[in-house]
């Protein structure tokens, strides 16, 4: 699945600044993140060397040259039995939401993630009064299995979590 005149492919170094654009963007102005201070290009640098090191995917939706989306897969917990786990993160640039570059890029991430070898993928959603990004995991196969009341505190507010969860076999 790709939306029109995107292209779903690995991240590369050079694509980190407009990764770190887009983050920035959440980390300073929602609470779909926990993170409160945006990391740097080279915090970025390190965590794709970090993840393809590991074997899974870190992807970049581009349209018309630009990144305007990042998805990765990263460990779910550090701890040996929880290996073959793995977390997702989806992002687009403000301006890039409503076409199908989210499906896209979590289309593209389950089964990246399932090449690399992950047999569970586990979505942790921050309760921003919006359900869009729940709906675009259920839509893929995720369940609901469960909901952490207010475990962030983030722009003068207590944020909940939901968790969804689906398998990649």
């Amino acid at each position: 699945m790709t939306a029109p005149g995107a292209v779903i492919r690995p991240a590369t170094p050079a694509d980190l600044k407009a990764v770190a654009e887009i983050f920035t963007h959440y980390v300073l102005h929602t609470v779909a993140t926990f993170e409160e201070t945006p990391p740097t290009v080279a915090d970025w640098e390190r965590r794709l060397a970090d993840l393809t090191g590991r074997g899974l995917p870190f992807l970049v939706a581009e349209s018309e040259g630009t990144v305007v989306g990042f998805a990765y897969a990263a460990p779910w917990r550090p701890k040996p039995a929880y290996r073959y786990t793995v977390e997702d993160t989806i992002y687009l640039a403000p301006e890039a939401t409503g076409r199908g570059l989210g499906a896209a890029l979590l289309d593209a991430l389950v089964t990246e993630s399932a090449r690399a070898g992950a047999q569970q993928m586990i979505a942790v959603v921050a309760d921003t009064g919006s359900d869009a990004s729940r709906a675009l995991h259920r839509r893929f196969g995720f369940t609901d299995v469960g909901h952490l009341t207010e475990v962030g505190h983030k722009h003068g507010r207590r944020i909940s979590t939901y968790l969804l969860q689906r398998s990649l076999g």
